[in-house]
């Protein structure tokens, strides 16, 4: 993961009164002395019976609504700014919102995309909904999803690494994981963590005794062992005590989610991969499961060979029949 200089705020609403994805991003530009660009893009379809009635041509109207929302950018912006912030304004006429900011991003060479999760109706208010969700399975740029509202006061950081790959991430994703954590720590002035989380039962037993009434205890042993080591390898590039160290003999999708209660972690860094073939959108079980189990902020780092398949093109306004005259 490169160095975080630009960071793109995606501002849901920018009439809201409460911004939590401006103020962490805020947060994060001054820690790390990076320029900031609120974003804002217009995915309200226009009825064309609305529009004949209005009298207006159709560029007349699409400038008018993008003038009243860079109106409120530019007020969230200025607050930023007395506070010595850099910071840029944009909005554009584009849907949907995940190809919006994946383009915006794209075209503005940022380093880092910031979104706020969109309201859910659910039992369960951190799961997520198809923009959230397709927002990290398509964008190449880190994308970090404010999930809570609480203003961040120095921040347990968990970097989640998987040394032994079992789940299909590229080597080199565990070094961008520890990479991205240590940023944001060090930005914040909060507690580095690491957390390992490894099945038991998957090491080589050739050389066990299989009739060995221990056997069990055996393969638990040497798979921690081993786990130890990856877990040891990957982790070596960050000054971590060993008390800030979890390595968990339990499936990652239980044993993430509960070390970031245990610490009270206020963001945690993971890696998702894209799939091939059929599934080449998913970003993968395991992630998804851990993904809606955290109730905390997640910084999710890509692979640097992940494929945008995100057209580069705009779409524009989207102007459709209104309901009854189709």
């Amino acid at each position: 993961m490169p160095s975080i200089r630009r960071i793109l705020v995606a501002v849901k609403d920018p009439a809201a009164r409460a911004q939590p994805a401006v103020q962490k991003a805020a947060q994060l530009a001054a820690g790390l002395g990076a320029k900031l660009e609120l974003f804002h893009a217009i995915c309200e379809p226009i009825f064309i019976d609305a529009l004949a009635m209005t009298a207006k041509p159709l560029r007349e109207v699409e400038d008018e609504w993008q003038a009243r929302h860079l109106q409120r950018l530019e007020k969230l912006a200025a607050r930023l700014r007395d506070s010595g912030l850099e910071v840029a304004t944009s909005c554009d006429w584009d849907y949907p919102a995940f190809e919006a900011v994946v383009r915006r991003a794209q075209r503005s060479r940022s380093d880092l995309i910031v979104a706020e999760r969109h309201a859910t109706r659910h039992l369960a208010p951190w799961l997520l909904r198809f923009n959230d969700w397709e927002l990290l399975r398509r964008s190449p740029v880190p994308v970090l999803l404010v999930k809570s509202g609480r203003r961040w006061q120095k921040p347990a950081v968990l970097a989640a690494v998987d040394p032994n790959h079992s789940f299909a991430k590229p080597a080199k994703l565990d070094a961008a994981i520890v990479k991205a954590a240590t940023a944001v720590s060090a930005a914040l002035g909060s507690k580095l963590h690491a957390v390992h989380a490894f099945v038991p039962d998957v090491i080589d037993v050739r050389h066990l005794d299989l009739d060995d009434p221990n056997l069990w205890v055996h393969i638990e042993s040497r798979a921690a062992a081993h786990a130890r080591r990856g877990f040891e390898r990957a982790v070596a590039s960050a000054v971590l005590p060993q008390a800030r160290r979890h390595l968990v003999g339990r499936h990652p999708a239980d044993a993430i989610p509960e070390v970031a209660r245990r610490i009270k972690a206020g963001i945690v860094v993971m890696g998702a991969v894209s799939r091939s073939g059929l599934k080449r959108l998913v970003v993968g079980d395991t992630a998804e499961r851990i993904l809606d189990s955290l109730a905390c902020d997640v910084l999710v780092v890509k692979p640097a060979d992940f494929a945008n398949r995100v057209p580069a093109r705009s779409r524009g306004v989207q102007l459709i029949a209104s309901p009854g005259l189709t």
